[in-house]
């Protein structure tokens, strides 16, 4: 059975998402009007389980509390009885209660990592400055903390960040990292991929960094097959079949495709003996599941 390595959940009336709640406004990815709503998981099974899914991980999106967000979800995780699912919730890890938080986050027994979002893209970041954790030596300290714990590092950020994002995790050498969306490339000309992959094996060499296979849809609305080619490619040569997942990326990446079609055209670019390892076994292993 596989696995999705990256899935959101909301439901307005138990968490408060400020950007959900937020009418009219554009975000770096489109108009998330047609996602306004809850997205549960009985909706998200519906979705995968004809292909076969039986597990996911969810994956903090924005709550206004992440630990009522991540509360929330341990819930879900501890009533569900026939989809298994753990999550990456969220952590200022550069926050003078950091430790509190951490310790809080950690009696939930579906936490398997943290994700604090680094890049989302060029103009987002200028606005919230969150690019600027590279350079904190309290995040530093969090994520070597994590590390101690465990726990895994989802790694959201942009290209322009790739090479000083490499510099500081030899800092944490064995923190297990998951680079979100491939790393989010933003532009689908040749000359731009080469470029991105040039920066990305920045990344990838290090051995315990994987990448997920997934967000594609968020800088290229009008994605198909063809665009996306190159940077799976790209990602397989780097990471090899060993260190890559295969992610939805939903509800947000609905807002471009239906499942099926995302699934069945990323599952057509990647060779067949390597669907097991990117499917399944590469998550459950790295979530331990």
């Amino acid at each position: 059975m596989l696995v999705d390595s990256h899935h959101h959940l909301w439901n307005l009336s138990e968490v408060h998402y400020p950007w959900l709640m937020e009418k009219g406004a554009t975000r770096f990815f489109g108009d998330p009007t047609p996602i306004q709503r809850n997205y549960l998981l009985d909706e998200h099974i519906s979705k995968l389980e004809p292909f076969k899914f039986n597990a996911s991980v969810h994956v903090q999106v924005g709550a206004k509390d992440g630990w009522q967000e991540a509360k929330w979800i341990d819930q879900i995780a501890t009533n569900s009885k026939n989809w298994k699912i753990v999550q990456v919730a969220f952590c200022d890890l550069a926050a003078p209660d950091f430790l509190d938080q951490i310790n809080k986050l950690s009696k939930f027994t579906s936490l398997r990592g943290v994700r604090q979002i680094i890049g989302r893209a060029e103009k987002e970041d200028t606005q919230t400055g969150t690019n600027n954790l590279l350079y904190d030596p309290k995040f530093l300290d969090g994520l070597k903390h994590i590390s101690k714990l465990g726990l895994t590092f989802d790694l959201q950020l942009t290209p322009n960040l790739y090479h000083e994002t490499g510099i500081l995790l030899q800092e944490v050498p064995n923190l297990r990292v998951a680079v979100c969306h491939c790393g989010s490339p933003q532009e689908r000309t040749g000359k731009y991929i080469e470029a991105w992959a040039e920066k990305l094996s920045k990344l990838s060499k290090r051995e315990n960094t994987y990448c997920k296979i997934s967000g594609l849809g968020m800088f290229d609305k009008n994605w198909n097959a063809d665009s996306i080619q190159p940077i799976i490619e790209h990602c397989l040569d780097q990471f090899g079949p060993e260190r890559l997942m295969f992610g939805s990326n939903f509800p947000v990446d609905s807002l471009y495709s239906c499942f099926s079609e995302l699934y069945l055209e990323i599952s057509q670019l990647i060779p067949e003996q390597f669907h097991k390892k990117i499917f399944a076994e590469n998550c459950r292993n790295f979530y331990r599941f």
